[in-house]
């Protein structure tokens, strides 16, 4: 038998067992007490938490069982969860940034030469590309737990008008366009509200949430609550229909045309409408709004601000 399948053995061992004597293993794997001491020395290096208690009646405790037994792939599974971490490569933060490029760096060296082989020339052909950011979002994994816990926040959070604090309930992070956004409850305003976390610039305290409120699944689905039902109406052009399919919370409410064209008619949160009319703005002659007159007042707005910081010679 290989050393590594003994050792894998004897892991699969201690880690049911939790507490063990060297001459538990020694009998169980038919080995000698020198052998057992120094797999458990190669055990240790591996990452895996042992406790080692002296005296009379000594053994070995198992402080922590967390790494997984392994896992069969398939050439082409190992090759596909291999690229599966590169699409995060352009991201310069992410919740578990040291343990995804450990996790990718032990797949890459477990591959057989010619596995390795097909991964270094996919590479030059294929690649999951985002905006590299410079901007740092060091409280993003503290957040993801946090909305995990279910846990209600009160931040100190960078916007426009200054630093203020805010009192919410996350529903969890997503990535878009190279940054990170944390739709939340906002207590104070009593609506869902999206946060970039790269702006939250402390954590001030946390305490248990002790109502249901839906996730972040939920909230993409559209099957949250709308409290403010309003339609929206917008004819859109190839151009619109592309960029609105790439857009998470309206990507579900296109629907395209048989030429390529689409629309979109359905009812959303009043409360969306800041949020979405940046889009709608950057779409100009891409989307024309139908309804609601509120969204046409808030882009004809920007178009003004605009106007006056570049007005006509005479």
């Amino acid at each position: 038998m290989s050393k590594a399948q003994r050792l894998l053995d004897i892991l699969l061992f201690v880690s049911a067992k939790k507490k063990f004597t060297a001459q538990e293993i020694a009998d169980e794997f038919n080995i000698s007490i020198r052998t057992v001491h120094r797999y458990i020395l190669d055990l240790s290096d591996m990452g895996l938490s042992i406790y080692a208690e002296q005296g009379r009646n000594g053994g070995y405790t198992v402080l922590s069982s967390r790494l997984l037994p392994p896992i069969l792939f398939t050439e082409d599974e190992a090759v596909s969860i291999f690229f599966a971490f590169q699409s995060l490569h352009y991201y310069r933060d992410l919740p578990f940034n040291t343990e995804s490029k450990s996790a990718s760096h032990k797949l890459y060296n477990s591959l057989q030469k010619e596995a390795k082989r097909k991964v270094d020339k996919l590479q030059s052909y294929i690649a999951f590309w985002n905006p590299k950011r410079a901007i740092e979002t060091p409280l993003l994994k503290a957040v993801l737990e946090l909305a995990i816990e279910n846990k209600n926040l009160h931040i100190q959070y960078e916007s426009k008008s200054g630093t203020t604090t805010k009192h919410i309930h996350p529903i969890g992070v997503y990535a878009h366009d190279g940054l990170w956004y944390m739709p939340a409850f906002d207590f104070t305003k009593q609506k869902i509200l999206l946060f970039r976390v790269d702006r939250i610039l402390s954590i001030v305290k946390s305490e248990e949430n002790k109502e249901e409120i839906f996730n972040l699944e939920e909230w993409f689905g559209n099957t949250y609550e709308i409290k403010q039902p309003i339609r929206l109406h917008v004819l859109l052009s190839r151009e619109g229909v592309r960029q609105c399919k790439s857009e998470p919370n309206l990507e579900d409410l296109v629907v395209i045309n048989e030429d390529g064209t689409g629309y979109i008619d359905s009812m959303i949160d009043k409360g969306e409408l800041n949020f979405i009319s940046p889009l709608f703005y950057r779409l100009c002659m891409h989307a024309q709004i139908i309804e609601p007159k509120e969204l046409i007042n808030i882009l004809r707005q920007q178009a003004k601000d605009i106007l006056s910081i570049y007005p006509e010679n005479d």
